[in-house]
């Protein structure tokens, strides 16, 4: 047999066993405890023993991660549909070289990092301003990787605010820019427009009404707008000056982005010192990723602990709880980050897969989802296994007392989801509560929980710009070792594709230019009704 099938066999034999019976053994919990610099990766609360766990990393050693990995890192073409290499680590790991098609890359990355770092200054320090004076408010135009990324990491660290405020443009829906410029003065505004091609007609649709919307007030708007892109054509186009035009490399894909001048609104919240720590915390994770064994590599066990719950217990979904408010977004990072990296269909040599690819992942910090979908969590007919990330202090220690509340919330979250509740503890409840006879059982039944609802817990001890730098790096390296194991490519998106092709091509349809005769007829009369409603 080979390890895969193995797996499947042993994914079978123990899916009846109750997780919370293999803590009759006092060493569980350490046994599935892994710790790397500021983390702790606790997975003993998963139906995983010390056979699956060898098994699983005997698969990982099987679909050889670590020349994979080491392919990553050394700049090898290791995206094969396009071509390219993946080097967004580069991007956090400013020393040594990376050499690209016989190029050393790395002389070009920290000369785009030391202009981001004058110009952060420059603003934050008054030297550049607008209109009206200093820069108050920073919009960020982006979509995908050019968004999701600052727009996650920026609130996340809030406590080290200390630059202009910073709003994030996504959506083409005009709702979206026109309630985020409404409150601000455009004398005092800076936008900057990340797009590599400076042509994704969200984002340069964007650009354009906030363009407009700066006119009224500022003589020379294009004067205040910044690109993130690399198509000097069209940034001068658009009136944009190039010592205001930071590019990066086509081996840098847009999820991957924050890192470098993606990350350019991030840097003139927080500062250059605090951007370099959330550089920092990210290459300290990727050093672990490179040289760490399997057993003991956090990423690797992420992954591994993932491949289990997905492919072989069948688990299609995951949900993301981080336990602080301030990464309300990062359930939402990390779905754009596996779920556009992993859903494929096909494997690198363009056969259908013979297993499922990428889960569902989505989330909500905690306690907010307590109150909403945790119900289906703990009583559902679909076992969901849950991440939860916590961080052993906040940043406010007059409401320590709060913090508290909220990771003994978090802890209980994963005992409950664990241990559940049987009919005889159940029926004892509600016994005691006098009920009686047929309604005693029928009202016991409404409160069993299954329980053996796996989690993992990430404990840290604060949520710094380190931290979170290590927290985003170890999702990216769960992904690409997931997509080794699944033996996809992890960093093309053709996915997203065909339906960019299609609204070109409806927009003169809904406008009126063009009959749409080759469309459906749900599409068509979608359309005649919409026509209908706009008179």
């Amino acid at each position: 047999m080979t390890i895969w099938q193995d797996l499947i066999a042993k994914s079978e034999a123990v899916k009846s066993r109750k997780i919370a019976e293999m803590f009759d053994n006092d060493n569980r919990a350490a046994s599935f405890t892994r710790d790397s610099g500021p983390f702790m990766f606790d997975f003993s609360k998963t139906n995983i023993d010390a056979e699956t766990l060898d098994l699983l990393v005997k698969l990982a050693a099987d679909r050889n991660v670590q020349a994979r990995a080491e392919a990553m890192f050394t700049g090898a073409k290791i995206n094969e549909t396009e071509g390219r290499a993946v080097l967004h680590t580069a991007l956090r790991n400013l020393g040594g070289s990376v050499v690209v098609d016989g190029q050393d890359v790395m002389p070009e990355v920290r000369a785009t990092y030391d202009r981001m770092v004058a110009f952060s200054r420059d603003v934050r320090e008054g030297r550049f301003v607008g209109q009206g004076g200093a820069i108050t408010d920073v919009v960020n135009i982006g979509l995908g990787g050019s968004d999701l990324g600052p727009a996650m990491a920026t609130p996340a660290l809030a406590p080290y605010h200390d630059g202009p405020r910073c709003h994030f443009v996504s959506n083409v829906d005009g709702a979206h820019i026109h309630d985020t410029l409404k409150g601000l003065n455009p004398e005092t505004t800076l936008v900057i427009v990340a797009s590599k091609t400076f042509t994704t007609i969200e984002t340069m649709t964007n650009a354009e009404t906030a363009k407009r919307w700066m006119a009224e007030k500022v003589a020379q708007p294009a004067a205040q707008f910044v690109a993130v892109s690399t198509a000097a054509d069209k940034t001068a186009a658009f009136g944009i000056a190039a010592e205001r035009v930071f590019g990066f490399a086509d081996w840098v894909g847009g999820r991957y982005s924050m890192w470098g001048p993606i990350g350019l609104s991030l840097m003139l919240a927080i500062g250059p010192e605090d951007f370099a720590d959330f550089l920092h915390g990210a290459a300290e994770m990727d050093a672990h990723f490179r040289t760490t064994d399997y057993a003991e590599n956090l990423p690797v066990l992420l992954a591994l602990v993932g491949i289990w719950h997905n492919q072989f217990c069948g688990y299609a979904t995951r949900a993301v709880l981080p336990y602080e408010q301030r990464l309300s977004r990062l359930p939402a990072y990390l779905q754009q980050l596996e779920m556009e990296s992993n859903g494929k269909r096909v494997s690198m040599d363009g056969k259908d897969l013979e297993f499922h690819s990428g889960p569902v992942v989505w989330g909500e910090p905690g306690t907010n989802g307590q109150h909403a979908f945790y119900q289906l969590i703990h009583q559902g007919t679909r076992v969901i296994p849950c991440e939860f990330m916590l961080g052993a202090e906040g940043h406010e220690p007059d409401l320590a007392h709060q913090h508290m509340l909220l990771m003994a919330n978090c802890l209980a979250q994963s005992e409950a989801l664990m241990r559940g509740r049987s009919l005889a503890e159940a029926t004892e409840i509600m016994r005691k509560k006098g009920l009686e006879g047929a309604e005693l059982e029928r009202q016991a039944r409404h409160r069993v929980f299954p329980g053996s609802r796996p989690s993992t817990t990430l404990l840290y001890p604060k949520l710094t710009p380190e931290v979170l730098g290590g927290i985003v790096a170890l999702y990216e390296h769960r992904v690409f070792v997931e997509g080794v194991i699944l033996g996809i490519n992890s960093f093309d998106q053709w996915g997203v594709e065909l339906g960019k092709e299609l609204a070109l091509a409806l927009s003169p349809v809904l406008e009126g230019q063009s009959a749409g005769a080759d469309k459906d007829g749900s599409t068509r009369q979608l359309v005649a009704r919409i026509q209908t409603l706009r008179g």
